[in-house]
């Protein structure tokens, strides 16, 4: 049995934009390019675009040999994910897209791999060159490509129109469907940024893209804003303005001069925007209020006296449920068992009408023999603990501690629980510093002695918005009063 390779990636320059799709076919033993494929879409979204690439490339190597195996790579761990059957697919556009993807091949005959963006550098070149050709109004022209790369030559591919001709079922009639409803006024394609959900089922932060809207994440300029964004508007995200070129598919950021940081990975594209991977699951982080210990700068974990907040502790939780009240985004809030937690998580709930849920894995560290010491005096009574401890995360508190590393572990584990669960929703989890901080420094991919280098104050908000491609964006509040 002859076995193709089908590279395909799609984009769009605005989310929805001026859209174009790429995509190659080539011979597996060999790797010989057998067809390329490139159309210009109109406005529609990343998605779209990035499952019409799909289509055509299917469409190509049914062309070439209907009997053949076929291995699709893109960089687009949404269309995998959900092509491979581990992401369910909800939104009514993408449905049609991936059962006329289905049905090009018989099942079994196609199998599907993500891939980083720069390893998918030929079908990102062919989108970029179609929505070039758009913008110019003129069709890609598979001639001109290989006249401009001077590459060897491959069979070009008809666009998905409704006049092409291909086997029963084939993906023009399917992509032309599609782009009807999204020219209808209750398509996707009337204004909404976040046009296609993922479905995911495994936790996930922000993805950055090429042409095709992959899934690598990239420092991008507006994260933070997006982040902020994610907070203020629960279940809503707006994609930033893509800008590129045809060859290289990279371009220049929308919102120059604001600051990001997100977890680093392979194929990252500067200045494109994410992915459309639907609303991320955002957690707003939420420090307990002041207890006698806070100001006194006493270790307080949760193997100590479990105190209560105090008068001034209980005025913050009071200002803090009132910010967050008049933004109306929280819709769940998840506390801490400790009782500095659940009394703040109390009087921030009541105020906003919810009910309040405990999770063990959100308590603070165990500080063991520290407990209600001071910095100092540990330093004066246990000086070689302390400095392992300020040395490796693995080091414990006197007396059987829990390490930081542990922390983490225990920490991880309770964000993709939590993730899961809230998947598109905005929750307020009220906790303590080391977990805050840890969340955080995940978020950021940093290493563990970030933790030292962060400061929370007592009711600081911070916010963490969780992606289904499994990368983050990070907002900073830190001081309640920055909400008024």
């Amino acid at each position: 049995m002859r076995e193709f390779i089908v590279e395909a990636d799609g984009g769009s320059r605005g989310n929805p934009g001026p859209a174009g799709y790429g995509a190659v076919v080539s011979d597996a033993a060999t790797g010989e390019t057998l067809a390329e494929a490139a159309e210009y879409l109109g406005t529609t979204t990343n998605n779209v675009a990035e499952y019409s690439g799909l289509l055509a490339g299917l469409r190509a190597a049914h062309e070439l040999d209907p009997e053949a195996a076929v291995h699709v790579r893109m960089d687009s761990k949404l269309v995998v994910e959900q092509m491979s059957g581990r992401w369910k697919i909800k939104h009514p556009a993408m449905k049609p897209l991936a059962a006329e993807a289905a049905r090009v091949f018989p099942p079994g005959r196609v199998t599907y791999e993500w891939i980083p963006r720069e390893r998918n550098k030929h079908a990102d070149r062919l989108a970029n060159e179609a929505m070039d050709a758009g913008r110019r109004g003129e069709q890609w022209s598979a001639t001109a490509s290989r006249a401009a790369l001077d590459t060897p030559t491959a069979r070009p591919v008809a666009p998905l129109t409704p006049e092409s001709s291909g086997p029963p079922g084939d993906a023009a009639a399917g992509a032309a469907r599609v782009r009807a409803a999204l020219a209808s006024p209750s398509g996707p394609a009337s204004g909404s940024a976040s046009a296609a959900e993922s479905g995911a089922t495994e936790p996930g932060v922000r993805g950055g893209g090429g042409a095709g809207g992959g899934d690598a994440s990239a420092a991008e300029a507006a994260a933070d804003v997006r982040a902020a964004q994610a907070v203020a508007t629960p279940g809503t995200e707006t994609a930033a303005p893509r800008t590129g070129t045809a060859a290289s598919g990279t371009g220049t950021a929308a919102a120059p001069g604001t600051a990001s940081a997100t977890t680093p990975s392979s194929g990252a594209s500067p200045g494109w925007a994410p992915a459309d991977m639907g609303p991320p699951a955002t957690f707003v982080l939420l420090r307990h209020g002041e207890t006698p210990l806070t100001p006194q700068k006493r270790f307080s974990g949760s193997g100590g006296s479990d105190p209560s907040l105090s008068d001034a502790g209980r005025e913050q939780a009071v200002r803090t449920a009132e910010a967050l009240a008049r933004r109306g985004t929280v819709q769940a809030v998840v506390a801490s068992p400790l009782a500095r937690t659940r009394e703040t998580a109390g009087i921030v709930a009541a105020r906003l009408g919810l009910e309040v849920s405990v999770e063990e894995g959100l308590r603070e560290t165990d500080f063991g023999a520290w407990e209600g010491l001071t910095f100092g005096e540990v330093r004066e009574r246990h000086p070689d603990d302390l400095n392992a401890w300020l040395s490796s995360p693995d080091a414990e508190p006197t007396g059987g501690g829990e390490s930081f590393a542990a922390t983490a572990a225990r920490v991880a584990a309770t964000r993709d629980r939590l993730t899961a669960a809230y998947a598109g929703r905005t929750v307020l989890l009220v906790t303590h510093v080391t977990p805050i901080k840890t969340l955080v420094r995940l978020a950021l991919g940093a290493p563990p002695e970030a933790l030292f280098r962060m400061e929370l104050s007592a009711a600081s908000l911070s916010a963490v918005a969780y992606y289904a491609d499994g990368n983050a964006s990070v907002r900073l509040f830190n001081e309640t009063s920055h909400l008024r």
